[in-house]
């Protein structure tokens, strides 16, 4: 997701008009993540970029802006929501959405399991009058409201004359509650019935006209009354067919017909979504398509190889590098492919000034490489001092048309030149910190680069730098959110100095003769003369002979720990005291590839330190033993347990990955678990009473052991197959490209040109490869969707009455039927 900003909302009654705003993006109404406050702004610009693998079916995806208020809770000006079958219609184009009212109607999810039963009794006259039975099982993903969710449902059969209502107990702190309660209600009745309370009906016709209402309620402590979360409105005459009938439904919003406020009274906000949605096959189903594009490498020329070929036809060539990196990266065949396809665009290159600084298949390929594999580099290296730096808040302007009232030009500077001096520093000083991988197609740049300019001494270096500084370091200094060196965007003040530093660090990185000339703003060139002596120059080149010498001192020799991931969350009590409660509390949690730790706040003192090889198994917790979401458990030796809950389902995946993923060499890993806890005495999930009693259920399958490159390479071959099949007329356009070539010489087709074709008819046989390999996938895949369409019932737990996607997927289905009969 990339949101972008939102304009044009509405004026915030007091004097001075403007908001602070800031931006959430929630899975239905689950917050998963939030960008930074924008100050003082009715048109607040964000920039921030967020992507996540979505762990649980959602509906809609939504967008939430918030106006901060110190002193009371913060008020929603508007949201933005997606339902997950329109992402498409989105998918990966810059789009301005109208900002909708927000109120309790429209803020429902989740499900409801129902069961009705109408039956004909016959009274002791021999009168046939009809009853109906409404049993309520369960519901399933109910909304929180204010922190809290005490459901209970109100089953209502209401007609043109009557209305007769019933309720469930309430259940507290669950959003899954378990009602399974039966209501009774008399539908048609003798006409000697004459009770005054209730209603003579005998007309079949207004039978018809009756319906059963199921509304769900958060039962608040509050004045405001009881929240409403969701309602389902079912006619009874679909029941006349069939006198039983059980189903899940989802629940809708009241259409309570306020429309009163036109829509662009609350402004706009600016979305890039990028959805994709993946089925993945077992791996035999890709070795073909795997095996042809893994021996790319090989592929003599390389511009005849099946992973060239995907950068050659994808609209742009990052949709082809990022699965082509990851697959490569999984099977260790990354510098083997990134050294031929680097040495090929050398070849092309007329003039090394311009080596390696387009948008090619080499750069994108590099830049997805660094970005995956140096990670941990950049947050060893940089995050210590821009987390300083976004802290302390030193003024460092030095346009002195910018400077403010009472800044001082020589004191900003010399602040600055600080700042460029520690991280000009740290950089050329970490070398052996640099990940192997990334050494070695530094290394394979620089032979290529000096193999082709012979006459060029300074291509050897210009050709690396091109990349670690310009490409590595100075974005993540100009953006370290993009980088998980921050956690949101930096301020403008901040924003500003990083933008001073990227662009010096930039200009040192990159060798060029004439630095000064290299900036536009003169008081940019003035700043530079501090750095125009030699040793700079000098550290530059020694730092870079380092990365890209292939002898260099292996990075793993030096023991330091690395930063993973840090937070908040909440934990429970161990026990470790013989007596005390077992409460939950909010600890900042910290893991390095050391150890995993958590204290008061951050920066304090550990209170516990659980070292990672003391980290047995990392499962999920299942919600009935707190009647709490998004918790998971790190069992250590001797069954002592640490439950955690995330803030939210995104945040818990990461940790339990990261947490397996680091703790996946450990010896003496647990193959078991209880994937509930132990409570008054007595496991929950297997009644097992003896505390230290075995797992009852298998650990979940195991993760790759490099932490930084946890990969599915039959997920990314898929990708693969995905991205060739929606390019498949560009394939055979490039076959046509091949066979013209191959039979004439003379001018290239302009429809042809796009297409690097070296060696026509090897390129043609790889072509044809390619579309075998997809032909083959794509009836596989066609074949899964119609065996899942046989087996899928609607109404069930999975596709609940309501579901739009699975209605408009069964209508795909119906017209593609439709079309091979």
């Amino acid at each position: 997701l990339s949101l972008g900003e939102a304009k044009n909302l509405p004026t915030y009654p007091g004097p001075n008009k403007m908001r602070d705003c800031y931006c959430t993006v929630n899975l239905d109404q689950e917050e998963v993540f939030r960008t930074k406050i924008v100050e003082k702004s009715l048109c607040p610009f964000y920039g921030e970029d967020f992507y996540c693998e979505i762990p649980r079916t959602f509906r809609h995806l939504s967008f939430y802006i918030f106006d901060r208020d110190v002193f009371r809770r913060d008020s929603i000006i508007g949201k933005v929501a997606i339902q997950k079958e329109d992402l498409q219609k989105y998918h990966n184009r810059d789009t301005w959405f109208q900002l909708q009212h927000v109120d309790a109607d429209s803020e429902v999810q989740g499900k409801v399991h129902l069961e009705l039963r109408l039956s004909e009794v016959i009274t002791d006259t021999g009168v046939v009058c009809h009853k109906l039975a409404t049993r309520v099982l369960e519901c399933q993903g109910l909304p929180i409201v204010n922190g809290q969710c005490d459901p209970y449902a109100t089953v209502t059969l209401a007609g043109p004359s009557r209305s007769e209502a019933k309720k469930t107990k309430v259940k507290k702190k669950t959003n899954n509650p378990h009602f399974d309660e039966v209501f009774y209600f008399e539908v048609t009745r003798p006409s000697s019935y004459n009770k005054k309370s209730h209603f003579d009906i005998e007309d079949v016709d207004e039978v018809d006209k009756m319906e059963i209402r199921v509304d769900l309620w958060n039962a608040s402590n509050l004045k405001f009354g009881d929240e409403f979360l969701g309602e389902l409105r079912l006619p009874l005459k679909f029941l006349r067919q069939s006198s039983s009938y059980e189903a899940w439904y989802f629940l809708q919003p009241r259409d309570n017909g306020n429309k009163s406020l036109k829509p662009d009274d609350l402004g706009s906000l600016r979305l890039n979504v990028v959805y994709t949605e993946d089925h993945v096959f077992s791996s035999d189903y890709y070795s073909p398509l795997r095996d042809l594009l893994l021996k790319s490498a090989d592929v003599e020329p390389v511009s005849a190889s099946a992973a060239h070929i995907l950068g050659e036809v994808c609209r742009e060539k990052q949709e082809a590098a990022i699965p082509l990196v990851r697959l490569f990266l999984h099977y260790g065949r990354i510098v083997p492919f990134i050294s031929a396809i680097a040495n090929a665009e050398v070849k092309r290159t007329q003039d090394p000034n311009t080596i390696f600084r387009g948008n090619s298949l080499t750069s994108k390929c590099i830049d997805e490489t660094m970005k995956l594999a140096g990670m941990h580099y950049l947050q060893v290296t940089l995050k210590p001092i821009i987390d300083e730096i976004c802290q302390v808040h030193k003024t460092c302007e030095i346009d002195p048309v910018k400077l403010k009232d009472g800044e001082n030009l020589e004191n900003n500077r010399e602040n600055l030149r600080q700042y460029v001096d520690r991280i000009f520093t740290v950089i050329t000083k970490s070398g052996v910190s640099c990940p192997t991988v990334m050494c070695d197609i530094f290394f394979s740049l620089r032979e290529s680069a000096a193999k082709r300019f012979q006459g060029d001494l300074d291509v050897r270096y210009t050709a690396v730098s091109s990349f670690i500084f310009l490409r590595f370091f100075a974005p993540a200094i100009l953006s370290p959110n993009l980088f998980q060196l921050t956690p949101h965007h930096p301020d403008p003040q901040t924003s500003r100095t990083l933008t001073l530093i990227s662009k010096t660090i930039q200009t040192l990185g990159s060798l060029s003769k004439s630095k000064s000339a290299n900036f536009k703003e003169s008081y940019m060139a003035t700043f530079y003369d501090y750095f125009n002596e030699q040793k700079y120059a000098d550290a530059v080149k020694n730092f870079l002979d380092l990365i890209s010498s292939s002898g260099r001192k292996d990075h793993k020799s030096i023991e330091q720990p690395i930063l993973l991931k840090e937070g908040f969350m909440i934990k429970r009590a161990q026990g470790r005291k013989r007596f005390g409660m077992k409460n939950f509390k909010k600890r900042w949690f910290r893991l390095t590839n050391h150890e995993f730790t958590y204290q008061k706040s951050k920066g304090d003192h550990p209170l516990c330190s659980i070292p990672i090889e003391n980290i047995l198994a990392v499962e999920r917790l299942e919600e009935e033993s707190f009647k709490m979401k998004n918790m998971f458990q790190v069992i250590q030796p001797e069954r002592r347990v640490l439950y955690i809950q995330a803030n939210n389902c995104v945040e818990a995946k990461d940790w339990i990955d990261i947490l397996t993923k680091v703790s996946q060499c450990n010896k003496k890993r647990l193959t078991v678990y209880h994937p509930s806890a132990y409570l008054n005495g007595h496991w929950l999930c297997c009644k097992a009473t003896a505390d230290n009693t075995p797992g009852c259920t298998p650990c979940t399958g195991g993760l790759p052991a490099n932490i930084q490159l946890d990969i599915d390479g039959d997920r990314e071959t898929e990708r693969i197959y995905s991205l060739f099949n929606l390019y498949m007329p560009k394939l055979e356009k490039m076959q046509e490209a091949c066979g013209s070539k191959s039979v004439y010489d003379g001018p290239e087709e302009e429809e042809y040109s796009t297409f690097i074709i070296d060696d026509p008819k090897e390129t043609y046989k790889t072509l044809k490869l390619i579309i075998e390999g997809v032909g083959t996938l794509e009836q596989e895949h066609a074949q899964y969707k119609r065996d899942k369409f046989k087996k899928t019932k609607y109404g069930s737990q999975e596709h609940p009455i309501g579901d739009k996607s699975f209605q408009t997927y069964i209508r795909q289905q119906s017209e593609i039927s439709a079309h091979s009969i």
